[in-house]
């Protein structure tokens, strides 16, 4: 039986060594890429999920690097573990998934190599006890990222859409980078747990530095405000990655800092609702933005920044369990939603929904699947989502605001609202497009079943979800068992007033033909919210400010090799140099 530090390396070191298989392999045969690529996708998937009844809340595995950098060591606790498993299985679906979506697609190897190695580092995001590592596996998942947004590089909207997702992620990037060399400097090490456990001893103006810096940090990495615009341009990738990368895995990234560092940061004066109200923000602003826009692959983008708004504000009013338990329900409906649409893009090679319609009867599974995750994502009883955004909403009412809570029940109305739009635009009706629209090929439908049973089953293990999370998550209150969780959510007042605010939802594009009149009152929010609410013109104000710089720093690179190599050189040796004074 491997130990789980063994697991933890292989659920990690599998994918990428597919990685590099598939790359040296090259684009010679097309169906040995998706074999390897689905062999070693499930080969970590398995490993990460053979660490499941192995999970531990110390730290294994001590690998050191030097005086500077601290030891390379891994805390598989169940919040880690959940996430690594939400990572590797999920992923190895998407895999799955693109075997039908890639076929006949060109460089397969740079795909699938990317696609893994995103993977890999992802597990070892959150695996990771080491902060500086962390940062490491961060950036690998931001480059991961940039390249496979930019997958179709003959696309200038694709290769915009990837540097624009590099730069926004790299400023929170700045933020995770300057937390971990502050906790070098007043600690001595990058240990994630020492931190927790003696966070009081770092002076609290560094602590509330380092607070707000991870806090920027996870919110442009989550896609929150003022972050949001990068995630709906990063549609341009092909759609296993928006279901993989930014709707089930990297973008939760960010919700999983926040709450890993909770314990360190709930008491620096005004956090907690900096928090709520970064999540509280986005969540609103977000729905509005889906509600107006008519790209199918856009409106679940929003969609995501929305739902994760959600897990955020959870966290800001203290209710950790509520927002990992709405990242597993999100993880599962909405990669299950994007892998849907991906399906459709496909069969009717558009994403604009005003061309589409009576897609249902060409795409009968698909229309089932879509749909349950669907009714998941506007909350509609029993399903996953229904669960946990109650919970996420109970926890805000006890624990934040109360114009913070309005702001998130209001959210659930115009979540419901647009959920229903873009399923009726794309199923039912009159066929509104011209092409000749085919059903999904059978490596779609193997991926989308078992998401569909996973959003129809997932809520029944919330007891056992809430003791797997373990202390780390719970802390000194562990979560009752999963009969209770769900007495408490289906008895409760809360519940009833959400739910007719969701109906409220549902009948609003039901009737919204009849409401035209109110629409076009609405209409400048309308139009704000379709320019992003003027965020749009900050975001590209940052990247064009950090190209005008990129531009001036250009007459250093003079193309003689002596030259750069001694600037890198010169470069690292003044960080080393500035870790071991900071160390001393």
């Amino acid at each position: 039986m491997p130990t789980i530090s063994t697991l933890a390396i292989l659920s990690i070191a599998v994918p990428w060594l597919g990685a590099v298989v598939i790359w040296l392999l090259r684009d010679r045969e097309a169906w040995v890429q998706h074999a390897l690529a689905v062999a070693f996708a499930l080969a970590g998937a398995v490993a990460a999920v053979a660490m499941i009844p192995l999970r531990t809340e110390s730290n294994v595995l001590d690998f050191p690097l030097g005086a500077a950098f601290g030891q390379v060591t891994f805390l598989p606790d169940g919040l880690a573990v959940f996430l690594a498993v939400v990572a590797a299985v999920i992923g190895s679906l998407a895999v799955i998934f693109s075997v039908d979506y890639m076929k006949g697609e060109k460089q397969l190897a740079r795909y699938y190599a990317y696609v893994l190695f995103f993977i890999g580092s992802m597990v070892g995001l959150v695996l990771s006890s080491n902060l500086l590592v962390v940062f490491v596996f961060w950036e690998i998942t931001a480059l991961c990222s940039y390249a496979l947004i930019s997958f179709y590089n003959d696309d200038p909207k694709a290769v915009a859409a990837g540097i624009k997702a590099l730069i926004i992620t790299q400023v929170g990037g700045i933020g995770l980078l300057a937390g971990a060399l502050f906790l070098f400097v007043y600690q001595g090490s990058y240990d994630v747990p020492t931190f927790l456990a003696n966070a009081g001893k770092i002076p609290a103006n560094v602590l509330a530095l380092m607070a707000f810096g991870f806090l920027v940090a996870a919110a442009a990495k989550s896609a929150q405000f003022p972050f949001q615009t990068w995630l709906p341009d990063a549609m341009e990738a092909p759609t296993p990655i928006s279901a993989l990368i930014h709707a089930a895995t990297m973008v939760n990234a960010g919700v999983y800092l926040l709450a890993r560092f909770y314990p360190a940061f709930e008491a620096v004066p005004h956090w907690k609702l900096a928090v709520l109200t970064v999540g509280a923000v986005t969540a609103l602003m977000a729905a509005l933005m889906a509600v107006v826009s008519n790209d199918l692959k856009r409106v679940l983008a929003y969609s995501t920044v929305s739902q994760l708004g959600y897990m955020v504000y959870a966290i800001g009013a203290g209710g950790l369990f509520a927002s990992q338990f709405h990242l597993l329900s999100h993880a599962v409906f909405k990669a299950l939603l994007f892998l849907s649409a991906g399906a459709i893009i496909h069969a009717a090679g558009t994403r604009d929904m005003r061309e589409m319609g009576g897609l249902g009867r060409q795409m009968p599974l698909v229309r089932i699947v879509m749909i349950v995750g669907g009714l998941a994502l506007a909350g509609i009883p029993i399903l996953n989502g229904f669960w946990s955004k109650e919970l996420v909403l109970e926890a805000g009412h006890e624990g934040g605001p109360y114009w913070a809570w309005l702001i998130m029940v209001f959210g659930a109305g115009l979540t419901a609202l647009y959920t229903l739009r873009f399923i009726t635009m794309v199923f039912y009706g009159e066929p509104r497009g011209k092409a000749h629209v085919h059903d999904a090929g059978p490596a779609m439908k193997v991926a989308l079943v078992p998401l569909a049973l996973g959003t129809l089953t997932t809520w029944l293990i919330a007891g056992e979800f809430g003791a797997f999370l373990g202390k780390a998550v719970t802390g000194e209150r562990p979560v009752e068992s999963t009969a209770a969780v769900l007495t408490q959510v289906a008895t409760a007042p809360l519940t009833m007033v959400a739910l007719a605010v969701v109906a409220l939802g549902l009948i609003a594009w039901w009737q919204h033909e009849r409401l035209s009149g109110v629409a076009t009152a609405l209409g400048g929010i309308g139009t704000m919210a379709r320019n992003s609410f003027g965020f749009e013109a900050i975001n590209r104000g940052v990247i064009a400010a950090t190209e005008g710089a990129a531009e001036s720093l250009r007459g250093t690179q003079n193309g003689i090799l002596n030259w750069n190599v001694m600037a890198i050189l010169v470069g690292l040796v003044v960080v080393l140099a500035i870790l071991a004074l900071g160390g001393a």
